[in-house]
């Protein structure tokens, strides 16, 4: 709404307070830019509202009256509340038609106002549906315009190609022909001077001042080699021998003498460049180098120069270089070549080796223009003639028939110096390698140099592991030799023959001939790369720690076994008959106890024997699973095979540890005999009818052959263990039980010595439970129900054994022991009573 609009619209108001009548004036212009709804109504009311504020403000300040206030927000005055309270018909807001009046009006003038802008738009729209007609119109002449524009440019462009072509066809030509122009030209000049070169064979002294020019050799040299290539050809091409014909100075027929002159032409001229090659390379002048080398390279490729620049290296023909090595790695005269020495010498050798090489390395890039032919010629000799050398010294493969003795470090001497070597040998080709060396295979030329000792490795290992074992075996004896000599043998004072304990095995030796096998190992896996050959030769070499081991055991176990069958023959030398005098007796008696205590310390020692048996075999195993396994699985076949070989080659050692332990056994058992033998009396079983209280303590035999079992059998718990030890005490307990029942068959029995077998056999069934065999408890067990028989009455018999008929025989055996067994008449009792056993 415009300002001077509502100027006049004010005093409208102000002059007549009704404005209905007067249409209020609305501009386009007020709805443009930021419209905002608020801001409009405002515009509008405000006219009206704040003289009616004003009257209600003056009306409150006049009366002094306290205002109240509408539920809708509105200030309800003094004046307000009389007339409400007295019922007068005075509008509550007076403004409100003039209000509803301007509403109306203003809505009437909006309505308006939207007409006058619907037309306008309907308008706007026929304009621009015109304009965009005619904008159409235009686009569609320009499309045509343009799609002639693209056609002339296409014939423009086709017809630019088609001169370009032209262009570039005479171009080619005129190249070629410039080409020819100028072969044609360089051929007449060749032929100038392969002329020359074709007149008297031998004569060079004629020739143009270019093959004599020493600023001009490398001109000189190009054209000379297309001489040569040239006139080969042509001889090539007539098939005639040059050799046939060089000789003949009159020869006319062909370029023969050309050939031969310029042969001796590029002789001399290598060789002169050569020499300045030489010369230049002793001052260290690196271009003039560079200069011969590409001048040469026209020559067979450079081969010469390549190969003259690497053979007069120092370290190739200076005989104090080579002698320097030796000692280096060998010391004064070989004293310090120990494998440690060699390793230290080879690792300084080779280090100064690869700092030399890579010293040439700068000046061949710097010289020669193919510095990678001329890296691998290098380091091809470098390998072949300086390493090989050195390495023919250290390495001298000795013979299977003759082997180096053991005080000179034997066969196993020689594998560490060649693991040696060829261990820093190999890390010297890859510094080489990084170094570089073009494109010589310089891995497998290393191989090579060991070729020779590698075919024989496998026999030379195996030869030196079966040295090694012999030597120590050698060692061990004249060690146990010299304690038998010192210590004498058992018993002599007391005239036994028994030597002193055999030697035992030892797990230290058997853990040194893992150690050895393991060093073995790690060579086989230096030296064998592929996994077949890898694990043909850990199979090997695993074989050669079996053997050892078996044979190493099984030896340990025979003498321990040789000690055994030793002091059985002494127990049977003293088995005396029953007519002896006290005084014969009594020495006897004496030697029984010197063998026992050989037998008991025999069964010790075969002990021993078979747990550091079981502890060899357990290392051997583990070194098995832990090293040997994964270097075999690779190859189908092989860890099944070498598991079986295993199992073979253990089967001795077992066979020597069950037939020992069948022996110790045997020894235990004559013990047991002998000890019930002496301490068993008669008395024991049928002790006097005195009134004196029976004797409920085991009797002296019993003590003492208890004594003996858990002294002796100690060794065994401690060495035995699993199904072993179980099948061991099962048949030691066995035996026993069929020993104590024989035993008992020489005595009579009356019910007070009854009470007291009883007791022993408590005494022994509480000993054999400690083997946790189950069997040997049963029979026990049913020997102390069997003792019972000669406690009970002649009567009770016949009910003694109603829950265990299974016993009735070796019961019945037992009732025949009884002292009352022929006054009670018991025989024809028990045929009542068990017809079926009489």
């Amino acid at each position: 709404m415009k300002e001077t609009r509502d100027g006049s619209k004010k005093d409208m108001h102000s002059k007549n307070p009704s404005v209905s009548s007067l249409p209020l004036i609305l501009d386009v212009d007020d709805f443009k830019g930021d419209f905002s709804f608020d801001a409009l109504f405002g515009n509008l009311v405000n006219e009206l509202l704040p003289s009616f504020q004003e009257e209600e403000i003056d009306s409150l300040e006049g009366h002094n009256i306290s205002s109240d206030v509408f539920p809708n927000g509105h200030v309800r005055g003094a004046s307000d509340t009389i007339k409400f309270s007295q019922g007068l018909p005075t509008p509550l807001f007076p403004e409100v038609d003039k209000l509803l009046t301007l509403f109306k009006d203003s809505s009437q003038e909006l309505v308006d106002l939207r007409k006058q802008i619907d037309g306008k738009l309907y308008n706007l729209k026929k304009d621009v549906a015109a304009q965009d007609s005619k904008h159409r119109k235009t686009l569609a002449e320009l499309e045509k315009g343009v799609d002639g524009l693209f056609d002339s440019f296409a014939r423009l462009d086709s017809r630019i190609s088609s001169v370009g072509q032209t262009a570039a066809k005479i171009g080619d030509h005129l190249q070629s022909a410039d080409a020819q122009r100028e072969t044609a030209s360089q051929t007449i000049e060749l032929i100038k001077y392969l002329m020359e070169f074709n007149g008297s064979p031998g004569d060079l002294m004629e020739l143009s001042p270019l093959f004599s020019d020493d600023s001009r050799v490398a001109e000189a040299a190009s054209i000379a080699q297309k001489l040569r290539s040239f006139a080969e050809e042509d001889i090539g091409r007539q098939g005639i021998s040059v050799p046939s014909i060089v000789g003949n100075a009159t020869a006319s027929r062909g370029l023969e003498v050309a050939v031969a002159n310029l042969q001796d032409y590029c002789n001399e001229l290598e060789n002169r460049l050569l020499s300045r090659f030489d010369a230049a390379s002793q001052r260290r002048e690196l271009p003039t180098m560079a200069e011969c080398a590409k001048i040469l390279s026209q020559f067979n490729r450079g081969t010469s120069a390549m190969q003259h620049y690497v053979a007069t290296r120092p370290m190739f023909i200076d005989v104090e270089i080579m002698n320097a090595d030796t000692r280096l790695v060998l010391g004064e005269q070989g004293l310090q070549a120990t494998p440690s020495n060699v390793s230290r010498g080879l690792s300084s050798l080779y280090k100064e080796i690869t700092d030399t090489v890579r010293k040439e390395a700068a000046t061949i890039m710097a010289v020669f223009p193919s510095p990678n032919d001329v890296m691998s010629i290098l380091v091809q000799r470098v390998l072949e003639q300086r390493v090989t050398a050195l390495l023919d010294k250290l390495l001298v493969k000795p013979s299977l028939v003759n082997l180096p003795p053991m005080e000179e470090g034997g066969l196993l001497l020689y594998l560490r110096m060649l693991a040696v070597a060829y261990e820093k040998t190999q890390e010297l080709a890859r510094d080489l390698r990084a170094v570089g060396c073009g494109d010589l295979d310089v891995e497998g030329l290393t191989e090579s140099l060991f070729s020779a000792h590698k075919e024989e490795y496998p026999e030379h290992e195996q030869a030196s592991l079966r040295q090694l074992y012999q030597a120590k075996m050698e060692e061990l004896r004249a060690e146990n030799q010299q304690v038998t000599e010192s210590s004498g043998t058992i018993g002599r004072s007391k005239g036994a023959s028994i030597s002193t304990s055999p030697q035992q095995i030892s797990v230290t030796v058997v853990t040194e001939f893992v150690r050895w096998n393991e060093e073995a190992i790690s060579r086989c896996t230096l030296f064998s790369s592929q996994p077949a050959t890898l694990a043909a030769n850990v199979r090997a070499v695993f074989t050669c720690l079996l053997d050892e081991v078996s044979q190493y055991i099984t030896d340990g176990l025979e003498r321990a076994r040789d000690s055994l069958t030793e002091a059985a023959a002494l127990r049977e030398r003293f088995v005396l008959g029953t007519s002896v005098s006290r005084r014969v007796a009594a020495a006897a008696a004496s030697a029984a106890e010197a063998a026992a205590a050989a037998g008991e310390s025999s069964f010790r020692s075969f002990m021993v024997a078979v747990q550091r048996c079981g502890s060899s075999v357990a290392i051997v195993q583990q070194y098995f699973a832990n090293s040997i396994s994964r270097l075999l699985l690779p190859v189908d076949g092989a860890h099944a095979a070498s598991c079986e070989e295993m199992s073979t080659a253990m089967s001795s050692a077992e066979a020597s540890a069950y037939k020992g332990l069948q022996q110790c056994i045997e020894t235990v058992m004559a013990e047991v005999e002998r000890l019930l033998s002496a301490e068993q009396k008669a008395t024991d079983y049928r002790s006097p009818d005195d009134g004196i209280a029976p004797d409920h303590r085991p009797t002296n035999a019993c003590t003492r052959v208890v004594a003996y079992l858990s002294r002796v059998l100690e060794s065994a718990f401690t060495a035995l263990e699993g199904l072993n030890k179980q099948a061991f005490l099962t048949e030691l307990g066995n035996r026993l039980h069929k020993g104590l029942l024989n035993h008992w068959q020489k005595f009579t029995f009356n019910p007070s010595g009854g009470l007291r077998l009883k007791r022993d056999i408590t005494e022994y069934g509480e000993f054999v439970r400690s083997f946790n065999a189950p069997s040997v408890d049963e029979n026990f067990e049913l020997l102390g129900i069997m003792a019972n028989v000669f406690i009970v009455a002649p009567e009770s018999l016949s009910t003694l054994f109603e829950g265990t008929p299974s016993i009735r025989k070796d019961a019945q055996r037992f009732i025949q022991l009884r002292e009352d067994y022929k006054s009670a008449k018991l025989a024809a009792r028990l045929s009542s009573l068990w017809p079926s056993l009489s």
